[in-house]
């Protein structure tokens, strides 16, 4: 996943009395729910048992890189969202990439316009 300069200097959560595994177990609750899905589609979609991923989302674990890299696709979710980090930007990073993005997309010609503007309702 791609993490725009701007973001990097996104200051890190505080620092939380809960474990991390309940952090994430939470985040993995909210994020599946959201998604509206069961706790066996997750498994069956990341392909790992149903059993290990409950123990997931209850705080009984912690995921694997890859597993985490996996849980961020099937749920639309970024990692951020679910290590338990701030789930927007500083106000002044948005802005700021607000106008990055104008810039770009006013330097399109009419082809890539419309192809940007069919790609659209694919974006979350």
């Amino acid at each position: 996943m791609y993490i725009h300069p701007d973001a990097r200097g996104v200051a890190p959560p505080k620092e939380s009395s809960r474990p991390l595994r309940s952090i994430i177990g939470d985040a993995l609750r909210a994020a599946r729910l959201r998604a509206n899905l069961t706790q066996v589609d997750v498994a069956h979609l990341i392909d790992i048992s149903p059993v290990v991923y409950s123990r997931l989302e209850r705080g009984r674990g912690l995921p694997s890189v890859q597993t985490l890299f996996c849980l961020c696709t099937a749920l639309r979710a970024t990692p951020n969202e679910l290590l338990g980090y701030p789930a927007s930007l500083p106000p002044d990073a948005v802005a700021d990439a607000k106008e990055a993005l104008l810039r770009r997309v006013r330097q399109l010609d009419a082809h890539q316009a419309l192809a940007l503007v069919q790609l659209l309702p694919d974006v979350r």
